[in-house]
């Protein structure tokens, strides 16, 4: 994500918020924001988002997710809420919103995912 431009803005219990500004890596061949960078855009989100409530020295690994895609968007920035839906002792069950920020702030929903993140100790 840090070669894509990507950056946490915020992070917090249960929450995380991720922007990624437009740019040709992240870019399909009609212009758009590519599916593939938004649906890793929200995966991290809501996988940092269940990060805060893992037990300590756990990292979490991404069970499955499924995403809707609601809008083509191209130019300005994506950002990623992700939640915490509920944090269960074996799986933590978050959802991520993604919304396009245009240059002149109008925002529009381009995605939504609801993820299971596993808790897994950590390895190195």
């Amino acid at each position: 994500m840090q070669h894509w431009g990507a950056r946490v803005l915020r992070a917090q219990v249960g929450q995380c918020v991720i922007t990624l500004p437009y740019s040709d890596k992240v870019s399909q061949q009609q212009g758009a924001f590519h599916g593939g960078a938004m649906g890793a855009l929200a995966d991290i989100a809501a996988g940092y988002a269940a990060l805060t409530q893992a037990p300590a020295g756990s990292e979490v690994v991404t069970v499955e997710y499924k995403i809707n895609f609601l809008a083509s968007c191209q130019g300005g920035e994506l950002r990623a809420t992700g939640r915490v839906v509920k944090a269960g002792k074996r799986v933590i069950i978050t959802s991520a919103d993604v919304i396009h920020i245009a240059a002149d702030g109008r925002e529009t929903a381009c995605a939504v995912l609801q993820q299971t993140i596993m808790p897994v100790h950590k390895t190195y």
